[in-house]
């Protein structure tokens, strides 16, 4: 019964840190660049994230070697900041954009940059372990509709569900 349960929990823990079959990290990835404030443009819906405006993900060193991430929202009909803290450790190389990321103990997620403003760190698109989870992140709260064009149609030509993005209110 116990090599059962060691085998389930493995396999949930490595289902959680996948790469979608279709999504690739991008490589050349630099942290100290990647550091600081992101808003949230889109999103496909989360229980953890549902109701959140104004979203905001704050990425900072650990001591550990590992990234703070303070994620922060405001949630319209209980008219209070909602925001949670955790951790994330590189899953390869530190010069890859993969990730595992934790706010919930011992339980890591995939985060995953798939596309990046390797110029200037304006942008990124970032997946989940799965399809269901997608993102388009920025340096500021609006970005261009060339840009929220091109997030839409590439990540529709990988297989993410893009007519359900929550598009997210920064006013």
């Amino acid at each position: 019964m116990k090599n059962v349960l060691a085998a389930m929990v493995s396999l949930f823990l490595s289902g959680c840190l996948g790469i979608p079959e279709s999504v690739s990290p991008v490589n050349q990835f630099e942290l100290d660049r990647y550091l600081g404030r992101w808003y949230e443009i889109a999103r496909l819906d989360h229980s953890f994230e549902r109701g959140l405006e104004q979203v905001t993900a704050d990425y900072s060193m650990r001591s550990d070697g590992g990234l703070r991430v303070l994620n922060r929202g405001f949630n319209e009909d209980k008219q209070k900041w909602s925001e949670v803290e955790g951790k994330a450790f590189f899953v390869s190389e530190p010069t890859e954009g993969y990730l595992k990321v934790s706010f919930f103990g011992p339980f890591y997620g995939s985060y995953i940059i798939f596309e990046l403003d390797k110029e200037n760190y304006q942008y990124a698109f970032v997946s989940g372990p799965d399809l269901s989870y997608l993102w388009l992140l920025s340096r500021t709260p609006t970005v261009t509709p060339r840009l929220l064009a091109q997030f839409v149609d590439e990540a529709k030509k990988l297989g993410f569900e893009t007519e359900n993005l929550i598009y997210v209110d920064h006013e």
